[in-house]
């Protein structure tokens, strides 16, 4: 195992991170953005399973949020305002009249100051901030430690910690592109998924929820069980599959298998699988089907379903309907959360 660190882009960090079983990860300081997670196929091929940008200043104007760490919280907030103990707080509107992942000027936009560390059988990176009171809109002082740990069983480790002085909705997750093919050689069309989900959030034109909660049988939104190919709901005629851009960018409510992987990520062709395991109560997949063609990643143009996201998060929905997981975190609570992404061969 070792860490090794450059500097690139004039003043940023870049640290990778790699383990004793060909896997590795790229980090950087500003955003806490992973740039590359290379993993070996069937065939021992090392390639990268994650989108990035060949030049690192197009995370400055990032509209993808590729590999970064968003908050306070992930996800969209109806109207750009809340209300918290009586009191509402007015947000910037960065996505059409919502508040989208923290505001412009969210944690993937900020310098996070980082220390590197090694143990016997694992390397990491703990990476500090403190957001001040009204950051953002957002009420308290808010001090965070997020910690990335790659170990020898291949398993990235993503542990968020994080205390405020106020009560503030707080809901952190990291906004990554898989795509398992390997330097973005296909699409993820024929990616196939399992998600533990009975439930999914509907939602409106505005790709906000609606409040309704919708049952997964007989729809595209069914991955339990066999779980489903992506193409699935790509090629599907079902209305919120349409809604999004023909696609997936809901939210899925964990039902209660947390001892077991809640979301599964497979390639049939590299035979790379991925699995998530989280003590989140949900999280939100999106599958890249508002990426157009204008940008340059590693591997070459960006497009329509190159990647997918799984934001495990609690739900901004919570903040103006009844029965989402809730984002509030009381004045001196501690919120601690941990999602672990672990990648294996088929066998």
């Amino acid at each position: 195992m070792r860490i090794t660190t450059k500097v690139t882009n004039g003043k940023w960090k870049e640290y990778t991170l790699s383990n004793d079983s060909g896997i590795s990860m790229n980090v950087l300081n500003y955003g806490g953005i992973i740039t590359k997670i290379m993993v070996p196929d069937q065939k021992g091929n090392i390639e990268n399973v994650v989108l990035g940008y060949r030049d690192y200043r197009d995370y400055q104007s990032d509209p993808h949020y590729f590999g970064a760490i968003i908050g306070r919280v992930a996800g969209r907030i109806q109207g750009a305002s809340f209300k918290v103990e009586n009191r509402t707080y007015p947000l910037s509107a960065n996505n059409g009249k919502n508040h989208l992942h923290g505001g412009p000027n969210g944690f993937h936009q900020v310098i996070w100051d980082t220390v590197p560390f090694q143990t016997q059988d694992a390397i990491g990176l703990k990476l500090t901030y403190k957001s001040v009171d009204g950051e953002a809109g957002y009420p308290g002082n808010l001090e965070m430690m997020i910690t990335y740990t790659l170990n020898n069983k291949n398993q990235l480790s993503l542990d968020y910690a994080a205390t405020c002085d106020q009560t503030t909705p707080l809901t952190l997750t990291n906004h990554s592109y898989f795509n398992l093919s390997g330097n973005l050689k296909n699409t993820i069309q024929d990616h196939h998924v399992t998600i533990a989900s009975s439930r999914f959030a509907e939602l409106n034109e505005d790709l906000i929820p609606t409040g309704k909660l919708v049952d997964v049988d007989e729809t595209p939104f069914d991955f339990r069980n066999s779980g489903l190919v992506l193409g699935t709901g790509f090629n599907s005629t079902f209305m919120q599959n349409r809604i999004v851009g023909n696609g997936y960018d809901h939210y899925f409510i964990f039902d209660n298998k947390l001892a077991e992987a809640v979301a599964t990520l497979e390639d049939p062709i590299s035979g790379r699988v991925m699995s998530v395991k989280t003590d989140q109560p949900g999280m939100v997949m999106y599958t890249s089907n508002a990426m157009d063609t204008e940008w340059t990643l590693q591997e070459g143009p960006s497009r329509k379903y190159l990647g997918i996201c799984f934001e495990t998060q609690a739900s901004p929905a919570s903040l103006h309907h009844q029965g989402f997981p809730s984002v509030i975190v009381k004045s001196g609570e501690k919120y601690e959360k941990q999602t672990v992404f672990s990648f294996k061969l088929k066998h």
